[in-house]
């Protein structure tokens, strides 16, 4: 068995050195769709909603892997690649500045208008209910997060990173959503 896995490992990393975009963004697919899957059985869906799972999947695909590839190469080119503890903590304010605020606010409005089909009046209420607070939320994890990013991971592996902790942080945001009512 373990040795199927290390050939399946070689193979996706071999796909993450030539096609590293479109391998991510797969990727971040493919963990978007096992997310909600997760949070649909965790919130008590008696059948999995496809449309929804599908939905995910194409946001995943689509903002969060592909965004993550441009923002990482990004702080790679303004930073230089530059290691140490004050270069590490300017890339993580930065991070938590740009990235993060958009991420929740994107993820909120995604959320809204499409996956729930909610006017855009609802939304924006929504937003301006719940957004500080999940900021506030993503503020308490995502700086720990984005130190061990910048100080210990490859510049390649940096959205493959993320992304893992992002699945788990997806769950939340999505009982989160789930749970609050308008």
């Amino acid at each position: 068995m373990s040795e199927v896995v290390n050939e399946a490992w070689k193979k996706y990393m071999l796909q993450l050195q030539l096609h590293p975009l479109r391998t991510k963004a797969i990727t971040t697919g493919v963990l978007a769709g096992c997310v909600d899957v997760v949070a649909q059985k965790i919130s008590g869906a008696k059948k999995l909603q496809f449309r929804r799972l599908l939905l995910f999947m194409l946001y995943g695909f689509a903002f969060s892997g592909t965004f993550g590839h441009y923002f990482h190469k990004l702080m790679g080119m303004i930073f230089k690649e530059k290691k140490g503890k004050k270069i590490v903590a300017k890339k993580v304010i930065l991070e938590q500045l740009t990235f993060s605020p958009f991420s929740t606010l994107s993820f909120m409005l995604y959320y809204g208008l499409v996956i729930e089909g909610r006017p855009w009046s609802a939304v924006k209420n929504k937003i301006r209910k719940d957004y500080l607070s999940l900021q506030l939320s993503a503020w308490k994890i995502w700086p720990i997060v984005g130190w061990i990013n910048y100080q210990y991971m490859p510049l390649q592996y940096r959205v493959l990173f993320h992304r893992f902790v992002a699945a788990f942080w997806a769950i939340f945001l999505n009982l989160k959503a789930k749970s609050i009512k308008d």
